[in-house]
């Protein structure tokens, strides 16, 4: 699968466009000292910059995403796509207004008001694990390691961290916004192309369906009703993710953040279309007894596609995990720099600054990701980590800063995230030590996810026990 020649000019011409665009925004619409404008673009981004941003952020997993598919077929978008349409819906319609309406910068800033601030640190540790960047690197480093033949995925996987963490640095928010018009583009324009030719190579989606075994057109992929339900659950990651706060506190008004969420709901499914009809033309064009499935797209396109246009495809990924990637470095990187140590750091020098600790806090993210990228093989157990530790810890105290049903006393919310994460950590662990392989989370056949949001929905309905007034 190495590279031609002729297929370096798309991935040179990309990374020297993301350079361009970088310096001509420099503090774009902000001055160096203003918060607001570094984090948020001084909260006027429209609706286009708003659907192109959000869009682009979301699909960071795309190698998971066809290994996912070319394994188990339709049942990718049941678990990895629909739910994820449901809950971006209820977010534009009951959060997203109200985020913007509020002063947070930040999703800890906003349980901070809410709480207190041993609340808001406990978020801020929850929302740094969220948006840990290892999952990006491997991917990168796995692409990079496909088209040079390299034994070793890290320096170039480190180079492009580094990189993104520069220009992210240097523009702050408007830097990632203007990078992700760009990389939308070519992650559609580079799947449209694939598609395209697939459908040559094989007939038509209706002729390929017929090739594809019964466990790949089956929309449950043959798995459990309780592990479906727990990716279900895991899609409520979107209640809980500090990229879709973010981009709502950033509207230039609370009707652009809830149009531009139904928007990109719109955008999102037919992305999805095209990464699940071209993960079954990898099926059917490459048979099922390729080595690594989360190659299947480049694999797919090393087969199809001539010099210089698998080129363009390979960027077309790159652009689609680093449109991920820059968003999450930047994201812990505030985390870090402005939300675990909120205050001003006296005699500290540069790092008195809090827009310098954030920029201090992106590459430590970028060096963090860089060595975690080592412990995780697979992005799909990534995912199934993260959601089931934090989103249960999360959820409800996030949920209750925006609706009211969901409010709990500080000390109630600060129980509930700490019970949690412990209890799902615990969980988790147990299911490690018991099972039989190092990725059997489940103990006595549940999985971790349960016991935690179990946790905190029995603190939750405690606290409101306690709420209510007494009937004498």
């Amino acid at each position: 699968m190495a590279f031609a020649l002729l297929d370096w000019l798309p991935l040179f011409v990309y990374f020297a466009l993301l350079g361009v665009l970088t310096l001509r925004r420099k503090y774009a619409g902000h001055h160096a000292g203003d918060e607001a404008g570094f984090l948020l673009s001084g909260r006027r981004l429209t609706l286009p910059a708003f659907v192109a941003t959000l869009v682009a952020t979301w699909y960071g997993g795309i190698l998971g995403v066809g290994e996912f598919t070319y394994l188990a077929g339709i049942s990718q978008w049941l678990m990895f796509a629909f739910p994820y349409y449901v809950f971006a819906v209820l977010y534009a319609v009951f959060i997203a207004g109200k985020i913007r309406e509020g002063s947070a910068l930040t999703l800890p800033e906003a349980l901070r008001q809410q709480y207190g601030p041993k609340t808001g640190l406990a978020g801020a540790f929850g929302v740094f694990l969220l948006v840990n960047p290892a999952p990006y690197i491997l991917m990168l480093g796995i692409i990079a390691q496909l088209v040079t033949g390299a034994d070793s995925w890290f320096w170039f996987a480190a180079a492009v961290a580094l990189f993104s963490t520069v220009y992210v640095s240097l523009g702050g928010f408007a830097s990632v916004v203007r990078t992700d018009l760009l990389q939308l583009v070519l992650m559609y324009g580079g799947f449209v192309m694939l598609l395209a030719f697939a459908w040559q190579a094989a007939g038509s989606p209706a002729e390929m369906w017929t090739q594809l075994p019964e466990s790949h057109t089956d929309i449950t992929g043959g798995f459990s009703a309780v592990y479906i339900l727990v990716w279900f659950f895991i899609a409520m990651w979107t209640f809980v993710d500090p990229g879709f706060h973010q981009r709502s506190a950033a509207a230039a008004s609370p009707a652009v953040a809830r149009r531009g969420i139904l928007i990109s709901v719109g955008f999102w499914a037919v992305f999805d279309m095209l990464t699940v009809l071209t993960g079954l033309y990898a099926l059917v064009l490459l048979g099922p007894a390729l080595e690594s499935p989360a190659a299947a797209y480049p694999e797919l396109a090393a087969l199809l596609l001539p010099a210089g246009l698998f080129g363009l495809f390979i960027t077309g990924l790159v652009a689609v995990i680093m449109s991920t990637l820059d968003s999450f470095l930047f994201i812990a990187g505030q985390t870090l720099g402005r939300d675990v140590f909120p205050g001003s750091v006296k005699g500290a020098g540069f790092l008195g600054n809090r827009i310098a600790r954030i920029r201090a806090g992106t590459l430590a993210a970028a060096l963090l990701g860089l060595a975690l990228a080592f412990v995780f093989p697979s992005v799909i157990e990534l995912w199934y980590v993260i959601g089931s530790l934090i989103i249960p810890a999360l959820l409800l105290p996030v949920l209750g800063i925006y609706l009211p049903f969901f409010r709990m006393r500080p000390k109630a919310a600060l129980a509930a995230i700490i019970a949690a994460f412990s209890l799902s950590l615990f969980w988790l662990v147990m299911g490690v030590a018991t099972g039989d392989s190092l990725f059997s989370y489940a103990w006595l056949g549940i999985e971790p996810f349960y016991p935690g949001l179990a946790a905190a929905v029995l603190i939750f309905a405690a606290d409101r026990i306690q709420k209510q007034p007494s009937i004498c």
